[in-house]
């Protein structure tokens, strides 16, 4: 991206545009370049042993010399996961939120990046200036406490990306600062790069204090324990547990890690008020009667490492369902997780619990807005020009045909992919060339080594298994001593399948016999041999194609 002149602005993402996950945006003006946000994505089922999908950093690694900084516009993990991978190849500053900020404080100490890494807390009246921007903020409404719009004005004009929001009328926590909402619209906003999530949704989100109040009822109507799930960032909910656990006379137990954490940051800075002695250790469990105790924990998407789902799999050590519990699954299924998190509710209700969830009780509302929050927004904006972000290729679409109704220009609205360029000149706007903006993959420690072959032949041994041959050659002719041994692994049970696994074994046999007489004696000749023979076979048989893993020996 060559340097901008005049006036001309550059708008673009390396994450978060076709997808829901690794939002990641960038403003460049002149030689400054503005980060906001720096998430993860959390891998779909075809992505094997993958723990996490970043951005692609390479371009902003070229061009570290002109960013100034990252902002972050709320504390979930797909605006703030990627900051330690991102801080490992830049040293920038982070601005960011008081929750927000806990979070990432703890997540750069796990990867032992805190000392070396320079936090700056804002807020809504916080300014932060540049020598040819400056970047302001504006309260918004989300699942999670101090979530900001971002404001980056310049000789251009302003630019505002909203973060993840929603206009809730009857909040609880602090309010959306729409009197400043509107201050900006009148100011005049070149481009609005805002929130598609919810934009096939009609009508506007639920309000959080419904849910308050469904809460407050469940813990009125119930004598039982309580297991309460919803997502560890979900704060606000959270403290709404702790304070009716607190008035009812129950003890509180937290299981899971990321839960752990959360309610320990949020009580730390103040948005979880609780005694210390509201709190209980698990040990203590069994000694409190079952009216007496609630149970907060991770899992309500069905998660199958996480708490909820091995207390119903009867695998956690020290919880064990009893016949009445009350289990409250604080969350709407997230596309993909529904077949998941409907086998944890059978395995509940078989030990007779009882399962509250969306359908029977308005438990959860999302934190992003509807198609009457998106158009409020833009109403209150009026932006010259409209990037919709945050979304799959469809909700980009939706949300451009919101905008168009609420009177931006249909020229003047771009749906763009990750590593395209909106430039914007002094008279118009256009999509220019594309950089690098593929998925990086982290698997354990390993980052970006890990390719497309890998996942392709993890994705093949997860749908199709995986076939041992083991094999022993004589060193000096490469004669065949003894016959294959065929071991399946995900492929066909063993013990079911004898009778073909015995006949691939004596054809695969004979077939190396002959090969092997034909002078093709070198050991890599024969395991292409053996991958090629028996790929075809079994497929012929089973209509299937298993990894084939060749193990020979040779013996001197």
């Amino acid at each position: 991206m060559e340097e901008a002149k005049n006036n001309h602005l550059k708008i673009f993402a390396l994450g978060g545009l076709g997808e829901i996950g690794k939002n990641m945006y960038g403003v460049q003006f002149h030689d400054e370049i503005i980060i906001i946000d720096a998430g993860i994505k959390f891998p779909d089922d075809e992505l094997f042993g993958i723990d996490y999908v970043i951005p692609d950093y390479s371009y902003l690694v070229k061009q570290s010399k002109k960013i100034k900084a990252v902002f972050i516009t709320h504390g979930h993990e797909d605006h703030i996961g990627g900051l330690p991978y991102l801080l490992r190849q830049i040293n920038v500053p982070v601005y960011a939120g008081k929750m927000a900020l806990g979070l990432i404080r703890n997540r750069l100490k796990e990867h032992g990046l805190l000392k070396r890494a320079d936090l700056h807390e804002i807020n809504d009246e916080s300014v932060v200036e540049f020598p040819r921007s400056k970047v302001h903020f504006f309260r918004t409404t989300h699942s999670i406490p101090d979530s900001f719009g971002v404001v980056v004005s310049n000789e251009a004009g302003n630019i505002v990306h909203t973060g993840d929001f929603k206009f809730d009328f009857t909040p609880v926590g602090p309010p959306a600062n729409l009197k400043k909402i509107a201050q900006i619209g009148e100011e005049g906003v070149l481009c609005l790069l805002s929130d598609s999530t919810n934009s096939e949704v009609p009508g506007f989100t639920l309000s959080e204090s419904v849910v308050k109040s469904s809460i407050q009822d469940i813990f009125l109507q119930t004598d039982s324990r309580i297991i309460f799930s919803t997502f560890a960032s979900n704060i606000h909910r959270i403290h709404e547990v702790v304070q009716s656990s607190i008035k009812h006379g129950r003890k509180i137990a937290i299981v899971g890690r990321s839960m752990e954490k959360a309610i320990f940051i949020a009580r730390e800075i103040g948005y979880i008020e609780a005694p210390d002695n509201a709190f209980i250790s698990l040990n203590e469990l069994d000694y409190l009667p079952k009216q007496k105790v609630t149970i907060i924990c991770t899992g309500s998407q069905g998660e199958p490492r996480a708490a909820l789902a091995r207390i119903a799999d009867g695998n956690h050590k020290q919880i064990k369902l009893i016949k009445g519990d009350t289990i409250v699954l604080s969350s709407s299924p997230i596309p993909g997780n529904t077949v998941s998190i409907n086998r944890i509710i059978d395995k509940l209700m078989y030990t007779g619990a009882e399962v509250i969830d969306h359908k029977i009780k308005e438990i959860h509302t999302s934190g992003h807005g509807g198609q009457e929050d998106q158009k409020l927004m833009l109403s209150l904006l009026k932006p010259k020009y409209f990037m919709p972000i945050h979304g799959e290729y469809r909700m980009l679409k939706k949300h451009t045909e919101l905008a168009v109704k609420c009177g931006v220009q249909e020229e003047n609205c771009f749906v763009m992919d990750n590593g395209d360029i909106l430039s914007i000149t002094e008279n118009d706007a256009a999509i220019q060339r594309k950089f690098k903006a593929g998925p990086v993959y982290v698997d354990g420690n390993r980052i970006g080594m890990i390719g497309t072959n890998v996942i392709r032949d993890r994705q093949l041994l997860g749908e199709n298994g995986l076939v041992i041959v083991a094999l022993t050659i004589n060193h000096q002719d490469k004669k065949l001593i003894g016959a294959p041994s065929i071991v399946s692994r995900g492929f066909v049970y063993m013990k079911e399948s004898i009778c073909l696994i015995k006949e691939g074994e004596k054809q695969l046999e004979q077939n190396l016999k002959e090969f092997v007489s034909q002078g093709n004696a070198n050991c890599s000749g024969i395991k292409n041999e053996i991958t090629s023979f028996l790929t075809k076979f079994f497929y012929h048989r089973t209509g299937r194609k298993p990894v084939i893993l060749p193990a020979i020996t040779e013996i001197m």
